[in-house]
């Protein structure tokens, strides 16, 4: 197997419910732009990976056929709100594999308004198990929708073992909000204040509050995978390479706390995998887009991905080696927490992002001399998946 290259990549700026297009629309947009900028035509892509949650099963193909029709399979995948990378995981295991020389992965979502809940609730629900293990390890929780109860009460096991600080969660939103600023493809471009982000409504007691929380949005993002060989005889420069990427999910010790069960051990172990895969360790890192849906689980993240030791987050944020300047630059597209969280679309969002930076095309947020870029996305339910870009 060799390492997948990285032809093209686009997405649509991501917009709140009841302000974007239909879903075909910001895929045609997305997936024409992903083609563009790999200087290719649809014809020559060989398999498609779509990527969404909200939607009927051949969402996928009615999407991708306001691009073309030339009978290549389709295959949807859902894998929560880790789904785009997903598609990305497929995609370059088929190329990687040789099954095909160029795969497109693309991702879209058309959301609602308000706190994420499930539509199907006339059968058992996949959270049914984790939520149970969350009132037997965590009972004094607050009642609450889902997703608040899992990282709410993660964000304070966080707290309560390691005795940090409840404002790390709002530093961490403002140095998001700070990345956002300067890109154009993000949601919201006003910078905060950790006082701003402490006092507004809270959400879920006893720390996490509004500004803590990505807002739900529509949009789409695709890239198209490509073997070195393809590369060449087509003229696409494809100077961004997978060089290590791992799936995990969930192990057996994996719900033994609230930090865990909401990916912790998975994400630790697809890390471990994807560093060990592509001989990069995290010190190589230059800069990192990952899955901040709420900012404890970016603080979380921080520690399972090895860029801080055990209950060290808090220094490690009071450093700033999470910015520019610093050890890593984290989510220098401001995250999921100022662009959006399109859940299907996030997880190649990300990857746009990190092969803009890569080939040094950014913009005002260039992370300087950046060669190494390493991407987290997370599905609770779960899967964790971690990628490892590298220039060349």
């Amino acid at each position: 197997m060799s390492n997948a290259k990285i032809a093209g990549v686009g997405m649509v700026k991501f917009s709140k419910p009841g302000q974007h297009q239909p879903y075909s629309v910001m895929v045609k947009q997305a997936v024409e732009t992903a083609l563009k900028d790999a200087g290719i035509n649809f014809t020559d892509i060989q398999q498609a990976y779509a990527s969404y949650i909200y939607g009927d099963s051949t969402c996928g193909q009615n999407a991708l056929y306001t691009v073309g029709m030339t009978g290549i399979p389709v295959i949807n995948v859902n894998n929560n709100c880790s789904s785009g990378s997903t598609a990305l995981f497929l995609a370059r295991q088929a190329v990687a594999s040789g099954a095909v020389e160029c795969a497109l992965a693309f991702g879209f979502e058309e959301m609602q308004r308000g706190a994420l809940s499930s539509h199907w609730t006339d059968r058992e629900s996949p959270f049914d198990a984790m939520l149970q293990q969350l009132d037997d390890i965590a009972p004094e929780a607050p009642a609450g929708p889902l997703a608040l109860r899992m990282f709410g009460s993660a964000g304070t096991a966080y707290i309560d073992k390691y005795a940090a600080n409840p404002n790390i969660f709002a530093k961490v939103a403002v140095k998001s909000r700070q990345h956002a600023v300067k890109n154009p493809f993000s949601l919201f471009s006003n910078e905060l204040s950790i006082e701003e982000v402490m006092s507004a409504p809270q959400i879920y007691a006893p720390y996490l509050t509004r500004l803590m929380a990505c807002p739900p949005t529509c949009g789409a993002a695709a890239a198209i995978v490509c073997s070195e060989a393809f590369a060449r005889r087509h003229g696409i420069k494809a100077d961004v390479e997978i060089a290590g990427q791992a799936m995990a999910t969930d192990l057996a010790n994996s719900w033994d706390n609230p930090m865990d069960l909401i990916g912790a051990k998975m994400t630790q172990k697809a890390a471990n995998e994807a560093y060990q895969k592509s001989g990069i360790g995290i010190d190589d890192v230059d800069l990192v887009e990952l899955h901040d849906c709420f900012t404890p689980n970016e603080v979380i993240t921080y520690e399972a991905l090895g860029m801080c030791g055990e209950g060290h987050a808090e220094q490690f944020i009071s450093d700033a080696d999470n910015t520019y300047g610093g050890r890593f630059v984290v989510n220098p597209s401001g995250g999921l927490m100022s662009k959006g969280h399109p859940i299907g679309a996030t997880g190649l969002a990300q990857c746009t992002e990190l092969v803009w930076h890569l080939r040094g095309q950014a913009g005002a947020r260039q992370v300087p001399n950046a060669s190494v870029a390493l991407q987290h996305n997370l599905g609770l339910g779960g899967a964790a998946v971690v990628t490892i870009y590298k220039a060349c």
